[in-house]
């Protein structure tokens, strides 16, 4: 097993971001790593490690517990540096098993602590280790860089005797041109000018990054807590101190600001609620100088106040609290998921996965892990590069996720809507609309629908009249859209139910060339792999028939997003171990699907455990190509498969993307009424990809 030693360049490298990146890159390129921090970092008031916790959350593996700093000191004092590395051979082999490759973050500078400035080189050279130099790059020129990785180099033994995978820079200021910042460093250091030391990515400072939630700033203040609010998810992006009179806070009342105030301005109060009641997403109130706001402003306020928006309160001045402020740390607490998250695939957006990829030998079974998912899933629609139209284009998750689709590339959004109403939803959320975001006022457009449509549905008795009071409805709309090749595709559902979304698509677009049934898909984001449940959303009781069909749509979107099916047809028996009409079904629809389709992998009946738990499907159905390797599920009916998505997802907190509709001739897909704009982002991206497969087919 290969492993690369992550070591710093000067100070601030911002090491464990990119230690984390790493492991995020490659794991996208379907590359499974291990990873361990040999020493420790103390923070005050946390519980274990920072680094060794978000490992284990964000890529679900095991990460042995790293050898404690102050137990570093007494070992190297005590002139038993030996003894050291041998405890860090050892933690190299207590990691996860079956991995291509080990990502080791390794110690951050620290002034304070001189001796353990030459502790990097040994363990590199212990673990047997390729080096990536990780260099801060915010308030020095390429000289200066270029002099410190030459030291560094020398200290690793040479760079004849270190192998040496690359560098990366970290806070990038913005504006910098990185590739003429590489050469400059190249022509003053002899390792990258002569390619030993290739740059393999530049992380520009990302001020979103550093927004802290309102629970730590609480902590941080050991602030009184008045109403509780989101305080665990409301993010702190801008402070906004009201010292002034009330116009002038209520223009800077944006999402995300904190405000802070002292207790006895009840104006302030009161302007806040107010902004927080039309849907400004304000961060929290942060009320100084120890005074609690009235009983009578509180029971005014109180909608706003008690049910979204934390409120703090500060024995010190309004002075004394932003100057406490200021002091704030900016790392992550190690419970904050979500920003370690966003930050952590925000390095791995800024790595070149190939060089990191070069140097590894796989070893283990290819597989499609969730990360690896999304990115390609992301690259992919970048593509295809198609229009698809959002009939909900007033709902607000809808319109941030257009935003993020249009500034991401990832499709070119149509929202149907009033212009001013959906400019003012965008300001509500603190988005600010792309001016060549296209949005098309469907009062405006509905004559063009009218005539087409009563000619679709003229077999239904369908009047002119008629077809214009369909298509007040805008997924009508939408759908027609699609029908007379304006759009590639359609995602609805944030609002409207399923049945609004789907039954214009079956009257209007109809089934693809071949198929004899439209059927639905999620791709179920596990810890360690993605897996297609079909079908979870459409076909209440499919017959042997439907259900073979089912099952080869399903292996048919698995591979079209990368992922090799083996199909197991999911039932309450596994093979001849049970009987009924039910498991007759499923063995029917089995035999149907092999001989339709003699080229997938495909298995059934099999019970859950056995399709997916290898011990078990070895014991139930030995032999079998897809027993206890299954990705791909195929549920007999609506009610199993619904009940057991909705019982995974939640109950593993496993990210559903879809329901992604098949068999239609062009691609329609529906949403969840309580997505996220992730779900919503991700569902446009399937649809992009949906239509390019179309037209190829």
């Amino acid at each position: 097993m290969r492993t690369y030693y992550l070591a710093p360049v000067g100070n601030n490298a911002a090491l464990t971001s990119i230690s984390l990146g790493t492991v995020r890159t490659l794991e996208r390129l379907g590359i499974r790593a291990a990873f361990i921090k040999p020493v420790a970092d103390n923070y005050p008031g946390e519980e274990g490690e920072r680094s060794v916790g978000f490992a284990q959350a964000l890529f679900n593996i095991k990460v042995p517990k790293p050898i404690s700093i102050d137990r570093v000191e007494f070992l190297m004092s005590h002139g038993l540096k030996d003894q050291l590395m041998e405890e860090m051979v050892a933690m190299k082999g207590q990691g996860e098993s079956d991995v291509d490759l080990l990502v080791v973050e390794g110690l951050a500078h620290d002034p304070h602590k001189p001796l353990l400035a030459s502790l990097n080189g040994d363990i590199a050279r212990n673990l047997q280790s390729d080096v990536i130099l990780v260099v801060n790059a915010e308030d020095t020129d390429a000289v200066n860089i270029a002099e410190q990785i030459e030291i560094t180099v020398e200290q690793f033994g040479g760079s004849d005797r270190v192998s040496l995978v690359g560098y990366v820079l970290t806070r990038v200021p913005s504006k910098t041109d990185v590739q003429q910042l590489h050469r400059l460093i190249a022509q003053n250091s002899k390792v990258v000018n002569e390619g030993r030391l290739p740059l393999i990515g530049a992380t520009p400072y990302e001020p979103s990054h550093t927004a802290p939630r309102m629970l730590d700033v609480a902590n941080h203040l050991n602030a009184k807590i008045l109403f509780h609010g989101n305080i665990e998810t409301a993010r702190v992006r801008d402070i906004m101190v009201a010292t002034r009179s009330i116009e002038y806070v209520v223009e800077r009342l944006r999402p995300g600001a904190l405000v802070i105030t002292a207790g006895d301005r009840d104006d302030v109060l009161i302007a806040t609620s107010m902004a927080v009641m039309r849907g400004t997403p304000i961060a929290g109130l942060l009320l100084t100088s120890g005074f609690e706001p009235k009983h009578v402003i509180k029971k005014l306020c109180a909608p706003a106040l008690m049910q979204k928006i934390p409120v703090l309160l500060t024995e010190g001045t309004t002075y004394e609290t932003v100057n406490a402020l200021g002091r704030m740390d900016n790392h992550i607490p190690g419970d904050d998921i979500e920003r370690a998250t966003l930050l952590v695939d925000f390095v791995a957006d800024h790595l070149n996965g190939e060089i990191l990829k070069a140097k590894v030998d796989l070893q283990t079974e290819s597989r499609m892990p969730p990360a690896a998912f999304r990115y390609q899933l992301m690259q992919a629609a970048r593509k295809a590069n198609k229009r698809i139209v959002l009939p909900e284009g007033d709902e607000p998750r809808t319109v941030k996720a257009a935003v993020i689709c249009h500034q991401k590339g990832i499709a070119r959004c149509v929202l149907l809507g009033d212009r001013n109403s959906i400019e003012e939803v965008a300001e509500a959320q603190g988005v600010e609309l792309p001016a060549d975001l296209e949005i098309l006022n469907p009062d405006e457009i509905r004559h063009r629908y009218v005539m087409p449509l009563a000619e679709l549905r003229k077999s239904k008795g369908m009047t002119p009249p008629q077809a214009e009071q369909h298509l007040e409805d805008n997924v009508v709309m939408g759908t027609m859209m699609i029908v007379m090749n304006e759009v590639d595709g359609l995602v609805s559902g944030a609002v409207h139910t399923t049945a609004n979304t789907i039954r214009p698509a079956l009257q209007l677009i109809k089934t693809a060339p071949g198929a004899s049934i439209v059927s639905s898909v999620f791709f179920m984001l596990m810890p360690d792999q993605v897996y297609v449940y079909g079908d979870c959303a459409v076909n209440p009781d499919p017959t042997a028939q439907e259900l073979a069909d089912i099952a080869i749509q399903s292996a048919d979107s698995a591979k079209a997003f990368g992922i090799s099916p083996r199909v197991a047809m999911i039932s309450y028996s596994t093979g001849s171990s049970g009987a009924g009409a039910d498991v007759e079904k499923v063995a029917e629809a089995t035999r149907l699907a092999k001989g339709k389709r003699p080229d997938l992998l495909i298995d059934g009946p099999l019970q859950y455990d056995a399709a997916s738990v290898e011990s078990v499907g070895r014991q139930k159905s030995p032999g079998s190509p897809v027993a206890g390797r299954a990705n791909v599920f195929v549920f007999p009916d609506l009610n199993t498969g619904n009940t057991t998505y909705k019982a995974v997802q939640r109950s593993a907190n496993v990210v559903s993307v879809g329901p992604m509709l098949q068999g239609l001739r062009r691609p329609v897909n529906d949403l969840s009424r309580g997505a996220l704009v992730d779900d919503i982002v991700y569902t446009i991206a399937l649809t992009a990809i949906q239509a390019t497969q179309q037209i190829e087919g």
